[in-house]
């Protein structure tokens, strides 16, 4: 698999901005173990954006064989601990980085990502709250969305006080990732209000496979949006299992979302 390292100015983001990229286009042609994935070299290449969590970084948690198998190729780009939100400051606009900045220059330099229906994201923790929201902010952009232990806190930092974050964060933190805490919910940084408007505005929703471990200190977040989703009549796949926030349930779930996304 082809690996780049991409750096581009990002005037979203104020600097320099880099993102890393795999690329199925070098099969052997002399390795047994290819040739049931050659057939799938005809189709064309789908994209997949990788949104990673709090305190990390951009890289590939996909197997080079799934991008073979299924013939897609692979966007990690870096969200810093930004939420992948529009922050309140200069230079720290996450989501329209992703969703405007990063799929054009992925469009105009690779001629991928052309269409929903080539153009899926998935993120863990920090990035499947990541992949939500992107993926509401603009369905015209992202057909499928995969979040796996999503951080889906907005009710709790909704309801911070100034001096006080958790363990994670203080609140100056979270302000500068959501907004003014009294004004997150119903804002355009709440997942919850984004589906409400994509109903009111009878937009077409993404599809959706979420999935948590029953160890999750998230859990509880996942099944209150799971709940969510279903009162408002949302399709979309909600799965739980044994595991906690941690690689070996992602690792799992993830070759069974790509599964799902490109079968």
């Amino acid at each position: 698999m082809a690996q780049l390292n991409v750096k581009y100015y990002s005037e979203c983001l104020k600097r320099p901005a880099s993102f890393q990229m795999f690329i199925p286009n070098d099969m052997r042609n002399d390795a047994p173990w290819e040739k049931p994935h050659k057939f799938c070299a005809d189709r064309p290449m789908k994209t997949l954006f990788l949104l990673h969590g709090y305190a990390g970084c951009a890289w590939n948690w996909v197997s080079e064989g799934l991008a073979k198998k299924y013939n897609f190729a692979i966007v990690a780009p870096e969200g810093e601990n930004g939420f992948w939100l529009d922050g309140i400051s200069t230079g720290h606009r996450f989501c329209t980085m992703l969703g405007e900045e990063l799929i054009g220059y992925i469009r105009k330099t690779f001629r991928l990502a052309m269409t929903p229906g080539d153009t899926f994201i998935l993120g863990y923790s920090m990035g499947g709250f990541g992949a939500l929201h992107t993926g509401f902010a603009y369905p015209e952009v992202f057909g499928k969305v995969g979040a796996m232990s999503s951080a889906l806190i907005v009710h709790e930092v909704a309801e911070m006080e100034e001096g006080r974050g958790n363990n994670v964060a203080n609140f100056e933190y979270y302000r500068e990732c959501f907004g003014d805490p009294t004004k997150l919910l119903g804002s355009v940084n709440d997942p919850e209000m984004l589906v409400d408007r994509l109903i009111a505005d009878g937009a077409k929703m993404p599809e959706i496979y979420m999935c948590c471990g029953t160890q999750d200190f998230l859990i509880g977040n996942n099944r209150r949006f799971h709940e969510f989703l279903e009162s408002r009549g949302v399709p979309h796949i909600y799965k739980e299992s044994e595991g906690a926030h941690d690689m070996p349930f992602w690792n799992e779930y993830t070759e069974k979302i790509i599964g799902w996304m490109f079968e």
